[in-house]
């Protein structure tokens, strides 16, 4: 798994350089520049996505990350793949079924992100730098789109080159993965007479 994470990563970073779209290509400065070596150690505070969600119904994902080292961590990170490592990028997946002029099928639309986060890189997000026993959350509001059983991983990195890398106490990685039911039935609504909200009946 980690062998196909990392060629997944390496894959990524090569096909964005092509495209020129790193922040160095435009004569700004890149955003793992200064990037210091070391493994910082992490908590991953909560990470939540309800496992239950029905298409067209917006969902939210966070992952509240804490720093557990007595050093700075450079620039707090978190990726998130579809699948496994080779799933797919982000809130898609690729189908296996030939033929087709475009195998990325999306599963969730972003209709916001991490405030602030955004990066060259695909499918992650950066908050900069998080000092000792601080905290700091990613937040993303996602509308599913495609119905049935998926599996979304996020890792969260203590840098953006690779450098700096996060590790939970005991020395495994900062990872977890969340697994969800869309169902193709969007959910029945009513309106509470009181406060006029909308209201999803479970």
């Amino acid at each position: 798994m980690e062998r196909s994470w990392t060629a997944w990563c390496v894959a990524s970073a090569v096909a964005i350089a092509s495209a020129g779209l790193f922040a160095g290509c435009g004569g700004g400065a890149r955003q793992d520049e200064d990037e210091p070596s070391g493994t910082f150690k992490v908590d991953v505070v909560k990470a939540s996505f309800p496992k239950n969600q029905s298409i067209s119904s917006a969902a939210t994902m966070k992952v509240t990350v804490r720093n557990a080292d007595t050093r700075t961590i450079p620039n707090i990170a978190v990726t998130i793949s579809a699948g496994d490592a080779a799933g797919g990028g982000g809130f898609a997946t690729r189908s296996e079924s030939s033929g087709q002029s475009d195998p990325t099928r999306a599963l969730w639309i972003v209709d916001s992100e991490p405030r602030g986060g955004g990066t060259a890189y695909v499918s992650t997000w950066a908050l900069g730098p998080l000092r000792a026993g601080q905290t700091r959350s990613f937040v993303w509001k996602l509308t599913p789109v495609t119905a049935g059983s998926h599996t979304l991983r996020y890792r969260v990195a203590a840098g953006l080159n690779g450098k700096a890398k996060a590790q939970v106490d005991g020395g495994g990685e900062a990872s977890g993965t969340f697994r969800v039911n869309v169902s193709d039935k969007p959910p029945q609504t009513t309106v509470d007479p009181q406060s006029g909200d909308v209201v999803e009946q479970q």
